[in-house]
């Protein structure tokens, strides 16, 4: 590789190169008896330069080999080359599509790419095999990078692997794209070194050249860090150190033992990786650390709200599920609405690494918190515990309460007395003309039966009244909630239907002179009947039944009386109505 046309991007193009790289930051965070192994070859045939034919290949493949026992908790693939990329590839046969990319460039026409994709679920399918990416072209694109030596292809499996004999361990993913001689500056925080043995720093970086060995180091805590496989002064060298390999052309696969650059109690630790000369591209970065802290995380189960009430049942569980150690007893966790507190509860027994403590608590919300109100819930929020992260202790959820639906209330209504305070109602009529928009659920006979939706009035168009006045219960629901109210219905006194004549020959048919809305309605009524001649020829009451042409007063008493017309005096002896007078035929 031409060495000076690097370092003359690096001079005259330095901010336009850095304008492209995406910052290395964490991705992912596994705590618990994890450690990572990676996988991964080069398509370069050989380590790149204007010496070397023009040629790279489209497939190449690595063996996954984990001992008995451990398991494949994740799997991130990283494919990177020259160009603007290539984004579909295959894994052993199978389509694999870019879900994240990232960039870097030289200039404007030396550009590179890098791409990723969860593979979790393939590789844990697999398992331990050959491994191959294929279907990764560069072949149409790597002539202009090959004068400059800057034609490069690769792949690499980042696998988080898990097995119970390992010790606990905080693994951290990093990821981005960012070239050096830039330094990398990443500063881990919220550590507690217990044991340093194990611990360890891998990287994955492309384009890097075993030849080029200008300050290329990976400092810890300021210290750099070397092994057999990379000279201090050489950490981008085109080796794997999980093979012990070291014709990995132009892709690097190394990781670092720490051991003697941690210490026990350290609360941080600083990662610096540099070159001064090599353009190298840092795609992936995995730190192991035995590190000893709970992680204290919380989720909402329920919330119960009953209608019209400002009661919540609350059901919610503490998790420490990344945790390396238990969550001790007595680990406060504060409820809020809306930023006001409502009640301070703490952990009874610990919560052991992947486990959880589940909490019912029954909240008053006070009336100063609006109907729609924020409950949050904070556990350790003035950290009195050191935990591996203190961003992740809270939770919220929206609750709104269930308040009844608003409505006009119904009238009252009035019904004819068909005798003994009796009447027959249309219940519907009570809904004609209501303004309510909310959905009607029915008419009760009690306030329980129309809370409880049960005993509906089936017969609501021709209801017949069983208590004078009667209470007629009735309920509007909404989405969540209902509204009660009740109306009366009562039976009144209707006017009589006082008919003009009547046939009493005993056909079943009116044979008699009845009045409707009178006898056992008007129970004061007096009703005298005279013939043309004046004459009174029948004397009716309560008491007495519908005249049926007999006279029951005068000459003719106890005798059927002759066809002819007869005059009435009706007098109802209530304030409401008048004496009403008239004439009925008497038709034989």
């Amino acid at each position: 590789m031409f060495t000076t046309l690097k370092r003359a991007c690096f001079i005259l193009i330095l901010f336009s190169c850095s304008a492209y790289a995406q910052d290395v930051s964490l991705y992912e965070q596994f705590n618990g008896r994890y450690d990572f192994h990676t996988i991964g070859n080069t398509l370069n045939v050989g380590e790149n330069g204007s010496n070397i034919n023009c040629e790279i290949l489209t497939s190449s493949s690595a063996t996954l080999s984990l001992e008995e026992g451990t398991l494949v908790e994740a799997a991130y693939l990283y494919w990177a080359g020259s160009g603007t990329g290539d984004f579909d590839v295959q894994l052993n046969n199978t389509p694999i599509t870019a879900s994240r990319t990232f960039s870097d460039a030289l200039d404007e026409t030396r550009v590179f790419f890098a791409a990723f994709a969860d593979v979790t679920t393939l590789v844990q399918n697999t398992g331990n095999g050959n491994y191959t990416l294929s279907n990764l072209d560069l072949t149409g694109v790597i002539s202009p990078y090959c004068p400059t030596g800057t034609n490069f292809g690769g792949w690499a499996i980042v696998c988080v692997i898990k097995n119970e004999n390992f010790p606990l361990q905080q693994v951290n993913v990093y990821d981005g794209l960012q070239h050096v001689p830039n330094s990398i500056n990443i500063q881990l925080n919220g550590l507690n070194v217990y044991d340093n043995e194990a611990a360890k720093i891998g990287f994955l970086a492309w384009e890097g050249d075993a030849g080029i060995s200008v300050n290329e180091t990976l400092s810890i805590n300021s210290i750099p860090v070397s092994n057999n496989l990379n000279p201090v002064d050489n950490a981008f060298n085109g080796t794997n150190s999980f093979t012990n390999s070291s014709n990995l052309y132009n892709m690097d696969i190394d990781y670092y033992d720490l051991e003697d650059f941690i210490a026990i109690g350290d609360t941080s630790l600083s990662i610096s990786l540099t070159s001064g000369q090599d353009f190298v591209m840092v795609n992936n970065i995995v730190t192991v650390l035995a590190s000893i802290l709970p992680d204290a995380t919380v989720t909402v189960n329920s919330t119960l709200l009953n209608c019209d009430s400002r009661l919540v049942q609350l059901d919610f569980s503490v998790w420490n599920t990344d945790g390396t150690a238990p969550i001790p007893v007595n680990t406060t966790i504060d409820i809020y609405a809306d930023s006001v507190l409502l009640e301070t509860l703490a952990t009874d027994s610990e919560i052991a690494i992947d486990e959880s403590l589940s909490f019912t608590t029954l909240l008053n919300i006070p009336e100063t918190i609006p109907d729609n109100f924020s409950l949050e819930i904070v556990v350790d929020e003035t950290n009195v515990i050191a935990e591996i992260e203190d961003n992740n202790n809270s939770t919220a959820t929206e609750i709104s309460f269930m308040n009844p639906p608003e409505i006009v209330p119904l009238t009252n209504l009035e019904g004819c007395d068909m005798g003994y305070d009796v009447a027959i109602f249309n219940l519907e009529e009570a809904l004609e003309n209501t303004t309510n928009t909310a959905t009607f659920n029915g008419f009760y006979l009690s306030e329980t039966d129309a809370e409880l939706g049960i005993n509906e009035i089936t017969n609501s168009s021709s209801y017949q009244n069983t208590n004078q006045p009667q209470t007629i219960y009735y309920r509007y629901d909404n989405t969540y909630c209902y509204t009660i109210d009740s109306f009366e219905i009562k039976a009144i006194n209707c006017p009589p239907n006082i008919p003009q004549g009547f046939s009493p020959n005993n056909d079943g048919i009116n044979d008699t002179f009845y009045i409707e809305n009178l006898w056992n309605v008007y129970n004061q009524f007096s009703l005298l009947i005279y013939n043309r001649y004046g004459y009174l020829v029948y004397k009716g009451n309560q008491s007495t039944p519908p005249w049926n042409g007999i006279a029951t007063e005068g000459t003719f008493k106890d005798q059927p009386l002759p066809t002819g017309t007869y005059f009435y005096v009706l007098k109802l002896q209530d304030e409401l109505y008048r004496n009403y007078t008239g004439w009925v035929y008497l038709n034989k």
